[in-house]
């Protein structure tokens, strides 16, 4: 069941981009560098896609909705088991994990298309949903 709208997920992948790329000092695992770089680069990662997207809150929109929430789900999938995969559990991986399934969770809860008045405005999108 899809039912968060594309605006308001993007307006969500700013926060969470920025939230990532500073976890390392909000939850105070800066000094594990695996687990730090694993953060950064995850939340660049996002918001690059972000602002990459072809929906209300893209900038450059190149990246289909779609295409952006199979990315969202790979990223929260490779994120939920970084610190297994990059043996830095031991040290810290609630902020990785719980941030993985939540992007999980969102790429399967929002619609597939951007809101009926963007899709006017860009007529080359079709309402999949």
């Amino acid at each position: 069941m899809r039912f968060i709208p594309t605006r308001f997920h993007g307006i969500l992948d700013y926060v969470v981009g920025i939230l990532l790329i500073a976890a390392p000092w909000l939850f105070d695992f800066a000094e594990v560098e695996a687990a730090k770089w694993v953060a950064i680069i995850a939340g660049v990662v996002v918001l690059l896609q972000t602002i990459m997207t072809d929906f209300e809150v893209g900038i450059i929109r190149k990246i289909p909705m779609q295409s952006h929430l199979m990315m969202d789900f790979g990223l929260g999938v490779i994120l939920a088991l970084s610190p297994w995969l990059f043996g830095f559990n031991e040290q810290v991986y609630l902020p990785h994990l719980i941030i993985g399934v939540f992007s999980i969770l969102a790429s399967l809860t929002t619609h597939r298309v951007p809101s009926q008045s963007y899709v006017k405005a860009h007529p080359s999108h079709e309402r999949v949903d």
